[in-house]
């Protein structure tokens, strides 16, 4: 396992670091319908095939085209606390449904389609209870729903992130249903779990330092690196992704030869105190400061995560609700008491109680 910041970035940019599963030597941390264990999946591709998805994609998830749909997220998550009253479960109420209704209104699908839609999609949380055979079954009437969906819009043409996919192309060269079907799988899947969780353990940190979460309520220009410093410290990156190394790499530690089997850890680089001052300590002012390093929860070189910038822009204007409509946010509960999954959402509800109107 790497946990340095720098060997850790030397790792993911490394050409000599491979995601293929197509080829034999990289063992599984995961079954099933999972995106890690899907060799289609753009996560578990390398180049050329990686380089070709990549390129054709890159003008699809910018910040331009992103923008256009923060408006509706903002809109989503007052709606979720205007029916939220006096108290609510923040991860059944708020962090749950927010990504998903957003990521509905962003593929066009149809809002009498949506319970079925948030159906499958919770089937596929690591923390669901759903056997093998249903999630198979789940993802086989998801996969073919997404089939649907891509085949209307070819017809009825629009400007949902799906007309997007389907006018991506580089030269002349587009993606191919099975393709197009993946990525829809693929945004589901990744922008929903771990946007969730990123809700959850935000607020969980926040209301933790309720002296930095009163800044965040009085302090707007604070949001942005707030949300960078949940990143760093609650990140989607958790335990990384297997590589296998093809080449030797040399490290800090040493050269990891050719043909071991790697995990690169994004939490251990995001606490390597050699990178990030006090890593232990949380605190929403550390990004406002533009020398820090980068984190590496969205990854780092060719694997770079593609949604990065629809995830920023959903977790800001979660916490920018939740900061200014419930300044006076609290648990109901104590927060030590707490138990977590593996994945990093809570067991049993977080229940947050409004104080102060």
């Amino acid at each position: 396992m790497i946990v340095r910041y720098k060997d850790v970035r030397a790792v993911l940019t490394s050409p000599d670091s491979s995601r293929n599963l197509r080829e034999p030597g990289l063992p599984r941390m995961v079954s099933g319908t999972a995106l890690e264990d899907d060799p289609a999946a753009l996560i578990n591709q390398d180049p050329p095939e990686h380089t070709r998805y990549r390129r054709i994609m890159q003008g699809t998830f910018t910040p331009k085209h992103i923008e256009r749909w923060r408006p509706r997220a903002a809109a989503i998550a007052n709606e979720l606390i205007d029916a939220a009253g006096q108290e609510f479960d923040v991860v059944a109420d708020f962090a749950l449904p927010l990504p998903a209704r957003v990521i509905c209104e962003m593929l066009g699908v149809p809002m009498d389609r949506f319970e079925q839609f948030r159906g499958w999609t919770e089937m596929f949380l690591s923390t669901s209870e759903a056997s093998s055979e249903a999630r198979g079954e789940g993802f086989a009437a998801f996969m073919a729903y997404a089939g649907e969906l891509i085949a209307e819009h070819r017809v009825r043409r629009g400007d949902d992130l799906i007309d997007l996919l389907i006018e991506a192309r580089d030269d002349g060269d587009r993606l191919s249903e099975a393709e197009l079907t993946h990525m829809v799988f693929t945004l589901i899947m990744a922008g929903h779990e771990t946007t969730a969780s990123i809700i959850i353990r935000g607020t969980y940190r926040l209301l933790c330092h309720p002296e930095q979460y009163a800044q965040l309520a009085a302090r707007p220009e604070l949001l942005e690196p707030a949300v960078e410093e949940i990143l760093r410290c609650e990140g989607p990156g958790g335990n990384g992704l297997l590589r296998r190394v093809t080449g030797d790499i040399e490290l800090s530690g040493g050269v990891i030869p050719a043909g071991a089997v790697v995990l690169p850890n994004p939490t251990g680089a995001n606490h390597d105190p050699s990178a990030f001052a006090d890593p232990q300590r949380f605190d929403i002012h550390r990004f406002a400061e533009t020398a820090v390093n980068p984190h590496l929860s969205f990854g780092h070189g060719p694997h770079y995560c593609l949604g990065a910038n629809l995830a920023r822009m959903e977790l800001q204007e979660a916490f920018r609700a939740l900061a200014t409509r419930l300044p006076g946010l609290c648990a109901q509960e104590d927060l030590a008491t707490l138990r977590w999954s593996d994945d990093g959402l809570i067991y049993r509800p977080l229940r947050l109680l409004v104080k102060g109107g």
